[in-house]
C-alpha cells in the first residue's frame, strides 16, 4: 500500500469518526479520535498529517457551531453543581484574598459572570480556598466560555506527576501516572488537573523529585514547585535549579507576562501550540499566578490561544501559559475523600471528561494534584 493510499486511508477513516463525533460528542468516540490519532495516524501518516487532520476535525465542529448555534452558555449550566456549592461569604470564617475580576468591557456580560463563588472542599468547610467563575470570552461564538478556578496556595498545595506514556516514555523515562500514595492513602487529595503536551509536540521539560524525564529548554514557560507545594510560573533561561523546587514542567512560550498578553505573532506562532493546531478553536486549558500567590487554573471549549490568555489575564494572572488541548485531553476532577484512602470524582465541568479513576490509578499523560496543606 503506497503512503499516498494510507494517507487518503487514514482521512476517509477521519472524516466518518468526525461525522460521528459532531453529532453525539460521546466520550467514546472522543476516545477513539484522540488515541487514534496518537496510536495509530502519528505512525501511519507522520505527525504532520496527522495535526492537518485534526485541524480539519476541529475547524469543522467549530464551523458547524457558527451555522447551528448552541444556546448561550450561561453560569447555571456549567459547572456540575455537587462538589461546586456556592457558599455565602459571610457563612466562611475566612476568605481568599480574591482581586476584582477585571470586566471583558467589549463582550455581551452574563448574569454573575466573572463573580467569584466559593467551591465546597469538605476539608476545609468554614474557610474559602478555591473558587469559580465564568467568562465568556469570543463575542463570535456565543457558546464559548471560560471556567476558571482559583486556589489559595497557602492551604493547597500543587503537585506533579509524569504519564506512563507522556512526556518521558516515548524516550525511556515513564513516569508513575498516579498520584502519590502519601497524598491519597491520607486523605489529603482535593483536585488534579491536565499537564502539558506529550514529547513529539516540541519535547517540553519535565523534571520530578530530581528525575528528568524530558530535558528542560531555554526561553520557554515553565511551572516551577517547590517543597512547600507552592508553583511559580516564569521563564526558564539556564539556570541551575535550586534545590527547593521538586518539580518542573515546560509548555510553549508564556501567554501572559508581567500581567499583559504577549504577542500572538507569526513568528511565535508555533510556540502557542502544536503548528498546526494552535490557530484552531478547540478545548484549551491553562496556568496562571496572580500578584497575591493564588494559583489559577483555565479551561474553555472553542478556545483559540489568545481568548485563553484574555481570561487568564482577566482574571488577574500576572503570569500564565497554556497546558494541553483537545475535549478528551483537557479534564479537572475534584476529589471527595471517603476517609479510608479512596475517592470519589466530579468533573469541574458538565462537558469535561471525568479523569478521576485515570489519576488515581495510572494515567497515560502528566499532570498536577492539588492536596490539603493541614
Amino acid at each position: 500500500m503506497t503512503k499516498k493510499t494510507l494517507c487518503i486511508s487514514a482521512a476517509l477513516l477521519l472524516s466518518v469518526v468526525i461525522g460521528i463525533t459532531l453529532l453525539t460528542q460521546k466520550g467514546v468516540v472522543l476516545s477513539l479520535m484522540a488515541n487514534g490519532a496518537d496510536d495509530v495516524l502519528r505512525p501511519l501518516i507522520g505527525s504532520k498529517a496527522t495535526l492537518q487532520l485534526e485541524s480539519l476535525y476541529f475547524n469543522a465542529s467549530d464551523k458547524l457551531n457558527q451555522v447551528h448555534v448552541p444556546e448561550p452558555v450561561t453560569t447555571s449550566d456549567t459547572f456540575f453543581v455537587d462538589n461546586s456549592q456556592d457558599n455565602p461569604a459571610s457563612q466562611l470564617k475566612t476568605q481568599m484574598n480574591l482581586t476584582a475580576l477585571t470586566p471583558i468591557t467589549h463582550l455581551s456580560r452574563l448574569a454573575n459572570e466573572g463573580v467569584w463563588k466559593a467551591i465546597h472542599l469538605s476539608r476545609f468547610p468554614q474557610d474559602e480556598v478555591m473558587a469559580k467563575t465564568v467568562l465568556r470570552v469570543d463575542d463570535n461564538r456565543p457558546y464559548a466560555y471560560v471556567a476558571l478556578v482559583k486556589i489559595d496556595q497557602k492551604k493547597i498545595g500543587i503537585g506533579a506527576v509524569a504519564g506512563i506514556k507522556h512526556p518521558g516514555g516515548t524516550i525511556g523515562n515513564p513516569g508513575p501516572g498516579k498520584v502519590p500514595d502519601d497524598i491519597k492513602d491520607k486523605n489529603l487529595l482535593l483536585a488534579a488537573f491536565d499537564g502539558g503536551f506529550q514529547y513529539k509536540d516540541g519535547a517540553y521539560g519535565m523534571i520530578v523529585d530530581g528525575k528528568t524525564y524530558v530535558p528542560l529548554q531555554n526561553n520557554l514557560a515553565t511551572v516551577f514547585i517547590n517543597t512547600r507545594g507552592q508553583a511559580k510560573i516564569g521563564v526558564y533561561t539556564g539556570e541551575k535549579i535550586p534545590n527547593e523546587i521538586v518539580a518542573v514542567r515546560q509548555n510553549g512560550v508564556l501567554m501572559v507576562k508581567d500581567g499583559q498578553v504577549t504577542p500572538f505573532t507569526e513568528e511565535g506562532k508555533d510556540t502557542w501550540g502544536r503548528t498546526v493546531t494552535n490557530s484552531i478553536y478547540t478545548w484549551r486549558s491553562g496556568i496562571g499566578i496572580d500578584k497575591d500567590g493564588n494559583l489559577i487554573y483555565a479551561v474553555g471549549p472553542s478556545l483559540h490561544p489568545e481568548t485563553l490568555a484574555q481570561a487568564l489575564r482577566a482574571a488577574g494572572a500576572v503570569n500564565a501559559m497554556q497546558l494541553d488541548i483537545n475535549p478528551y485531553w483537557v479534564r479537572f476532577a475534584l476529589f471527595q475523600p471517603k476517609n479510608d484512602g479512596t475517592y470519589t470524582a466530579t468533573s469541574l465541568l458538565k462537558q469535561m471528561q471525568n479523569g478521576g479513576y485515570t489519576y488515581l490509578h495510572g494515567y497515560q499523560k502528566d499532570f498536577f494534584y492539588l492536596f490539603s496543606k493541614t
